[in-house]
């Protein structure tokens, strides 16, 4: 498998408690954003709550709330598109 370079910036102080943290784990901070990166792939979500105050989120949540009752919540995203994909046909889902 090919290896690519994938680089971020942040705070000097954050980067070395997050460094000093990692080294606990006995890792490195590429090994620590591999293993966030592989469980956001595999898991396709955030691997934990991502809270916010603003309205986006409340918007979100009531659209949750609306596909939990609708019995859809579970969707696939290859699902979610193919009811895209019928709507700009035209064709009632």
């Amino acid at each position: 498998m090919s290896q690519t370079t994938y680089s971020i910036r942040m705070d000097n102080n954050l980067k070395e408690e997050f460094d000093s943290i990692c080294e606990d784990f006995e890792m490195t901070a590429t090994t620590a954003f591999n293993i966030f990166a592989k469980a956001v792939v595999r898991e396709r979500r955030i691997p934990f709550e991502i809270k916010s105050t603003n309205k986006g989120l409340e918007a979100f949540r009531k659209l949750r709330a609306e596909a939990a009752a609708n019995g859809i919540q579970d969707m696939s995203l290859e699902e979610i598109n193919e009811e895209i994909r019928k709507s700009r046909k035209g064709i009632d889902v």
